[in-house]
């Protein structure tokens, strides 16, 4: 699909690296860009039934004033864009930030999570896990130094044969058509009905060639390798711009206590990353 409106998350003590990447991301597409400015409550000390305190009280009425802070600058950076763009605010307790964060990402057609947001802890998690469990929409993870496009040339899909794999590829059919290359990436196929088939990468070939895309199956060894990894340096040999995959196909609770692709390419992508789920 096209992508009309693009969305991306800041906090009050970041800079302005994230805003004025999406900006030139809507620039190149002529997209509209929507931004949230966030900060997340500070819980009571005692947790949920501490009595409330006059420092706590006195920590949540700083933290709006530093949201109000940023939303007044992020105001001034977008009326000197050339970009339309739309700002809002929000003050979310912890525990219903990504409910947020997914309802206003349900408006935009793809959340932007920049180089800043990334290295950031409870918000960067916050963000992911509510634009993709609580928006039905993809996120294009830009991790510092890549070159993000959402016009690349050489595309690598992150092929598991998985439904979530599947909606990745749907969401970027667009950018698939446009590219030069196209390579799907399986890494130690399973050649059977329930998995990938008699060929793997065969159907998925077909499918993309009947939208214009110009496709290469790639089935790749893990050689002792975790697949986060293999995935990575294929990118990286093909010379790709992006990456698109499906994100977290295990539950989100088996991937924190034993790890996953998503965990792992989130943690360290290379390269930009579109994921869908």
């Amino acid at each position: 699909m096209s992508f009309r409106t693009l969305l991306t998350v800041t906090g009050a003590d970041q800079g302005d690296v994230d805003l004025k990447l999406a900006a030139a991301l809507c620039e190149e597409i002529n997209a509209h860009l929507s931004v949230l400015a966030l900060v997340i409550a500070a819980p009571p000390a005692g947790g949920e039934y501490a009595v409330v305190s006059p420092a706590w009280l006195a920590e949540r009425e700083a933290e709006m004033r530093m949201l109000e802070k940023r939303t007044a600058a992020v105001s001034k950076l977008l009326s000197e864009s050339l970009v339309s763009a739309d700002l809002s605010s929000d003050y979310p307790d912890q525990s219903w930030a990504d409910e947020v964060i997914g309802r206003r990402a349900r408006y935009a057609d793809l959340t932007v999570i920049g180089p800043e947001l990334l290295t950031t802890g409870t918000l960067k998690k916050k963000v992911i896990e509510g634009a993709l469990f609580s928006s039905g929409k993809p996120i294009l993870l830009v991790p510092g130094g890549a070159r993000a496009t959402l016009k690349p040339k050489r595309i690598v899909v992150a092929w598991d044969a998985s439904l979530e794999a599947s909606r990745a590829v749907r969401e970027a059919l667009d950018m698939l058509s446009n590219a030069e290359e196209v390579r799907i990436a399986m890494v130690d196929p399973i050649e059977d009905e329930r998995h990938h088939g008699d060929e793997p990468g065969a159907d998925a070939a077909a499918y993309l060639v009947r939208h214009g895309v110009k496709v290469v199956v790639d089935r790749l060894p893990s050689a002792n390798h975790s697949i986060a990894d293999v995935l990575r340096q294929h990118a990286v040999d093909t010379g790709a711009e992006l990456m698109v995959m499906g994100a977290y196909g295990h539950s989100r609770l088996r991937e924190r206590i034993f790890g996953g692709v998503t965990r792992s390419l989130i943690e360290g992508a290379g390269l930009p990353i579109l994921m869908a789920r």
